[in-house]
């Protein structure tokens, strides 16, 4: 039996990169967190310990760093296929590039002053080859919604260990993760700003505008309404955890509870996962994770 060596990648993960862009009294802020991996002709780095082929992930962060001075930060995905084509075209023995970048949100409070806002992040992962092929995922996590009407679940499968009664009426809240992969159909680029701002809008009129029967039929209507809204998107991938909400039981102070008090329970939770396409889109050619 031999032994040899099977997929690999090698990076520099969670380089933080903060950008100022002064404008006279007025500035801009632009806050990342860069996730480089590359593969290639790394066989002898492995198999003998010999490192000619790899460039130091202390230098992808460098470069990071870099490219920021020089460049700026305008979309993050501008920003990701800048990097990643960069590595696959200065360095031979490197044939793929990931580049994913978080950006925090910060909120505008003055000329030169902001406020952090929220928990939700918008994300996205470039793939690029040495060929030329590029592919661009963007998205976002941790988009908290909460409907408190309007959903309901019940019909489903029933066995001995079944005591989930059926609602009519319940709180459905969620905490979204949604990846959508751009598949350009002209030879421009895709507005990327323009794109993250309506597919983010799509996902919460789809989700305060769904009567739910599932969280699964939301999960399919927002990703849905996302593929209408932008035809340079041909895949959408969701990620809903049913952040559930109980009653209390107030009787034992003598009140009722017209379904106004409940319990956020944080675990264990629901959690649904879908894909929704459009049925000619192109192969990915790569895992998404």
């Amino acid at each position: 039996m031999t032994v040899v060596l099977g997929p690999n990648r090698y990076g520099k993960a969670e380089t933080r990169v903060v950008r100022v862009t002064r404008d006279g009294e007025v500035h801009h802020l632009k806050d990342c967190t860069v996730g480089v991996s590359l593969s290639g002709d790394m066989r002898e780095a492995h198999t003998v310990g010999d490192n000619a082929a790899v460039l130091p992930t202390d230098t992808q962060k460098n470069t990071v760093y870099a490219f920021a001075g020089e460049h700026g930060i305008g979309q993050i995905e501008d920003f990701a296929l800048l990097l990643a084509r960069h590595f696959t075209e200065s360095q031979p023995t490197i044939h793929h590039a990931r580049v994913q970048i978080e950006e925090h949100s910060w909120e505008r409070q003055g000329p030169h002053s902001f406020v952090r806002s929220g928990t939700e992040t918008r994300t996205c992962v470039v793939h690029h080859d040495r060929d030329g092929t590029s592919t661009v995922v963007s998205g976002l996590r941790d988009l908290v919604l909460l409907n408190t009407t309007g959903s309901e679940f019940h019909g489903f499968v029933r066995d001995e260990y079944t005591t989930l009664a059926p609602a009519t009426d319940r709180v459905l809240a969620t905490a979204v993760t949604a990846r959508w992969r751009h598949a350009p159909r002209g030879a421009a680029p895709p507005d990327y700003g323009k794109s993250y701002e309506e597919a983010r809008r799509s996902l919460l009129e789809a989700f305060a505008g769904t009567h739910s029967l599932s969280l699964q039929q939301t999960l399919y209507a927002m990703g849905s309404r996302v593929l209408a809204a932008r035809e340079e998107i041909c895949e959408v991938r969701l990620v809903l955890p049913n952040k559930h909400h109980f009653l209390v039981d107030l009787t034992p102070f003598g009140q009722a509870n017209d379904d106004e008090v409940y319990h956020a329970a944080d675990r264990p939770y629901g959690l649904i996962e879908g894909t929704v396409l459009h049925d000619d889109a192109p192969p990915a050619g790569f895992a998404w994770e």
